[in-house]
């Protein structure tokens, strides 16, 4: 017998066949789990969505909904996608066993059930699932840009509020459903990612003066992998001035402009001010730098913005 766990994690099983689930309700509950049952499809969604699980038992065929429609209406929901799903079915098929895969199931288990297999398969599930958690909240604390992908489909399991924004101002496609659509151009690059091509291998989507880069983060994990974002525009480049040299907004701009090679007359053009007003902030950027002029400005504010996109 396995020795209670410290934190109790809730387990749901679903399954139309009352034997079963007596089997694997009474076997979880010895091993200090919290069992919660479902004996259909429609009350396994519903249970799904009110307990939260921390793992569902989902057998495959069942009568009404199967257990393949039901993993991808889990999926489909914000509330339930992030949860493992354990496929039971007693078909050993390959097509069977890719359906479920496909629908975002994480791993699967033949009938007749062995209770010691199933235990095993959960708690390497749950330990995966929690290190996840834990990445996805540490990455919410910092305000990094981040993604996790299924490497099975390429689904979105979840994403970080930076990189819902950035996701949904780059991709029009996701206005209709932002929450469960992968971008066609993304998944052709995930799919090269698994083939192994990870390389220098970055992805770059191009928005008008902006670019949004996607770098392989963590790959290392078969349940979920991480992708890193980072926008690259012009707003986002005079902010990160502004907040490594302490520049206003408009010493900012004049310093970016500087870099990109602009006289005083074209960034006044740009700014919709005076050359003179332009030499009057420059001067304060090079007050505030340290420096003397506008090629020793630029240059270390080169520097600083390389340094950061490579931290």
């Amino acid at each position: 017998m396995m020795e209670p766990r410290k934190e109790t994690a809730v387990v749901l099983i679903v399954d139309d066949v009352p034997d079963n689930l007596a089997v694997l309700h009474d076997a979880l509950d010895e091993s200090g789990y919290m069992v919660l049952v479902a004996n259909n499809g429609e009350a396994a969604l519903s249970r799904a969505e009110e307990a939260r699980p921390d793992i569902i038992l989902l057998d495959a065929i069942m009568p009404g909904i199967d257990g393949f429609e039901v993993c991808a209406r889990l999926k489909a929901n914000l509330n339930t996608r992030h949860i493992p799903v354990i496929f039971m079915t007693g078909l050993t098929e390959s097509e069977h066993v890719v359906a479920g895969f496909a629908v975002g199931g994480t791993d699967y288990v033949t009938k007749p059930i062995r209770t010691v297999e199933v235990l095993a398969r959960i708690t390497t599930h749950l330990q995966a699932s929690k290190q996840m958690h834990q990445t996805r909240g540490a990455l919410d604390a910092f305000g990094q840009a981040a993604i996790a992908i299924l490497p099975s489909n390429g689904r979105i399991v979840w994403q970080t509020p930076l990189a819902r924004d950035w996701m949904q101002r780059y991709f029009k496609e996701l206005e209709s459903d932002p929450q469960t659509q992968t971008p066609l151009v993304l998944l052709k690059w995930l799919s090269g990612l698994s083939l192994g091509n990870t390389d220098g291998n970055s992805l770059v989507v191009v928005q008008g003066s902006g670019r949004l880069i996607f770098s392989p983060g963590d790959l290392n994990a078969e349940e979920q992998w991480i992708i890193l974002l980072r926008e690259e525009s012009d707003a986002a480049q005079i902010e990160a001035l502004m907040q490594s040299f302490s520049l206003t907004q408009r010493e900012s701009e004049v310093l970016y402009w500087a870099i990109k090679g602009k006289t005083n007359r074209d960034i006044g053009d740009i700014l919709g001010t005076s050359p003179r007003t332009v030499n009057k902030h420059m001067e304060h950027v090079f007050a505030k730098l340290g420096v003397e002029t506008r090629t020793a400005a630029a240059a270390l504010a080169t520097s600083k913005m390389r340094n950061l996109k490579a931290g």
